[in-house]
């Protein structure tokens, strides 16, 4: 990056006096007498011709030599500049439920649609970190390492459907993953960003066993329970394929959510509607701010020698229209 600057920026006041000498030079012409002009070359010079008009150019380049003169004087600077970043990154695994029950419609088309779009625009505003995906139902799986392409999450995040593995709730399978992938981190930060609406169902490793094995690895926990407070229109697939939609109680296990959000000092949510769960995004956003370190570092060079050097040639140039094309004599 470039900016020009003046060491004696006072001085670009005085271009303030050409228009003064411009006005001294017509009233000048105005009252002189005009002088015989006689031409060095004057035979081969045609009749009518108007080297008075060189008179004036001479006049109009010696001002404009005495504007880059003044320029110059200023002492025009550029300066460019770098900056060195430090980045205190964070590691983020989000691990998202996929189960059945993630197609209640309580939440905006469904939760899992809801969650889907959320956690999007949750990535999109971190732009330094490197993000992973877990997915689980019955059991679970990576979708994603940690990565800082983030359209490659988003796109991974975008295809996300239930059906995808064994139906379940296997939320302590779901974290281990995501702690399996944070574990030999060097990050300064290590977060798991967890997202259910049930119970733990399924898996071969408790809730609160993965969040002793978090702890262990240093890795933080926000738990997330999706589900609105009552009664929700849940999903139920009849055996020829058909899904119908039923009104069910919603139960959400948040005692074992906040337990190993306690563990690793997180923290629960509950999010019961599109809204709460886009706050819910937004404070862990701010809770997890990346560190960034910036030094600048500038260097100015002068740059006044061009100045100079375009007012040294338009005197040379004015030297030679005057000796040149033309002698000028002045009659008494």
């Amino acid at each position: 990056m470039f900016d020009v600057t003046f060491n004696n920026p006072w001085v670009l006041w005085v271009l303030l006096l050409l228009p003064a000498f411009w006005v001294w030079y017509i009233l000048r012409q105005s009252y002189r007498k005009v002088p015989l002009v006689l031409p060095t070359l004057s035979l081969f010079e045609p009749k009518g011709s108007n080297k008075i008009y060189y008179y004036h150019i001479t006049f109009i380049l010696k001002t404009i030599v005495l504007g880059l003169l003044i320029v110059a004087l200023a002492r025009p600077q550029s300066s460019s500049s770098s900056q060195s970043v430090k980045v205190q990154g964070i590691d983020i695994m989000l691990a998202i439920d996929i189960s059945g029950s993630m197609l209640a419609r309580d939440l905006r088309p469904n939760r899992l649609e809801a969650a889907k779009r959320v956690a999007a625009d949750f990535i999109d505003k971190r732009n330094s970190d490197r993000i992973g995906l877990v997915v689980y139902a019955g059991e679970s799986f990576t979708q994603s390492p940690l990565t800082t392409d983030h359209s490659v999450i988003k796109n991974l995040l975008g295809d996300l459907q239930n059906g995808l593995i064994e139906d379940g709730t296997a939320i302590g399978m779901g974290l281990a993953t995501a702690v399996n992938r944070l574990k030999d981190s060097k990050a300064e930060s290590k977060v798991v960003i967890l997202l259910t609406d049930g119970s733990n169902n399924s898996g071969e490793i408790p809730p609160l066993t993965a969040a002793e094995i978090a702890r262990t690895f240093g890795v933080k926990v926000y738990t997330i329970g999706v589900g609105t407070n009552g009664m929700a229109p849940m999903p139920m697939r009849y055996p020829d394929g058909r899904i119908v939609y039923e009104r069910q109680k919603v139960f959400i296990d948040e005692e074992t959510l906040e337990g190993i959000a306690q563990q690793t000092n997180g923290q629960y949510f509950r999010a019961t509607d599109n809204e709460s769960l886009a706050d819910i995004y937004a404070k862990i956003d701010q809770l997890e701010k990346t560190e960034i370190d910036v030094k600048e570092y500038r260097k100015k060079t002068e740059e006044f020698y061009p100045w100079v050097l375009t007012a040294a040639a338009l005197l040379v140039l004015t030297y030679f229209i005057r000796q040149l094309v033309f002698k000028s004599v002045s009659l008494n």
